[in-house]
């Protein structure tokens, strides 16, 4: 059975009430995240006895603000459609992903997953097919240096990627400028101060390795197919990382049924487990996997 065929055999009253969004279930989960951050920032700020350690917990919570992001591009986390895009922009702005960009691109992605050429996540590449790749590709540094080409790009050269709609142009422009600015005020706030630094640049750097394991189990691996229950991978995990990520490892499901918020995924799973085809048991699973699939290279 593929995604289609699973969603319209639901009964109509179970599909109607996985689609139901809400604002409470929403914003708590927002306060209890946002609470975290802030200890860990005050906890810097304030340079407690091992403050260094908190870097690390800082730069995981800040960057997986893209899952949040992401569920704002579906408009699913927040019932009020005006508190969904509010938020979208805000928490992206730590991760410099501009956010108007962000939802044509990956409503691309949902459209094309995994397609070798047409999905935009891939941008006609594979993904990291040796030790060296993988690496480079967990450093991170194709993800800051693809988002300041978009930022640039956006911002002062033509926009003209064939899933962006014209109509909405001038606003990814608008967008971009406003955080090249804000960037810009951030660098310059180190001649005064080094907190930026220790709050969020040195944080989000050291982070994003993180995300990108947890990016790359959603479909590496998974079968070039339309079957979102193929292409598409759920992680079993701890309650932690089901919270830090907003419930996307259950990615799977996720992908068959994109209208389904967060806090209904764990019942869609019920629904959907019998069905996947990719799953992994943990992520150091899929990382153990990845790492034995991807051939030697020389690093020299």
């Amino acid at each position: 059975m593929d995604h289609r065929a699973l969603i319209a055999s639901l009964p109509p009253d179970a599909k109607d009430r996985l689609q139901q969004r809400s604002d409470r279930a929403g914003l708590r989960h927002l306060a209890g995240y946002l609470a975290l951050l802030a200890v860990t920032s005050s906890g810097i700020a304030l340079q407690v006895p091992l403050w260094p350690l908190l870097i690390l917990p800082q730069g995981i919570l800040l960057v997986f603000l893209f899952t949040l992001s992401h569920e704002c591009t579906h408009k699913t986390p927040f019932k009020t459609g005006r508190l969904n895009d509010v938020i979208g922009h805000l928490v992206s702005i730590p991760i410099a992903l501009p956010f108007t960009w962000f939802r044509y691109f990956h409503l691309a992605h949902h459209k094309w997953t995994n397609h070798p050429e047409k999905d935009p996540e891939l941008g006609g590449k594979p993904r990291p097919q040796d030790r060296r790749s993988l690496l480079i590709y967990l450093s991170g540094w194709p993800y800051w240096s693809g988002m300041t080409r978009v930022l640039c790009q956006n911002a002062f050269g033509p926009i003209d990627a064939p899933y962006l709609p014209a109509r909405q142009h001038k606003a990814m422009r608008v967008e971009a400028r406003l955080l090249l600015a804000v960037y810009l005020a951030a660098a310059l706030s180190l001649i005064a101060s080094p907190l930026v630094l220790w709050l969020w640049m040195l944080p989000v750097l050291i982070g994003q390795p993180f995300l990108r394991l947890y990016l790359l189990a959603e479909h590496g691996l998974c079968p070039t197919v339309a079957n979102m229950l193929e292409n598409s991978r759920t992680t079993f995990t701890n309650r932690i990382v089901r919270f830090v990520a907003w419930n996307m490892p259950y990615h799977a499901e996720h992908h068959a049924f994109p209208n389904v918020p967060f806090h209904q995924l764990p019942v869609l799973h019920v629904w959907t487990r019998e069905h996947l085809k990719s799953t992994s048991d943990s992520y150091s699973e899929f990382t153990g996997e990845y790492v034995r699939s991807v051939k030697h290279q020389s690093f020299r």
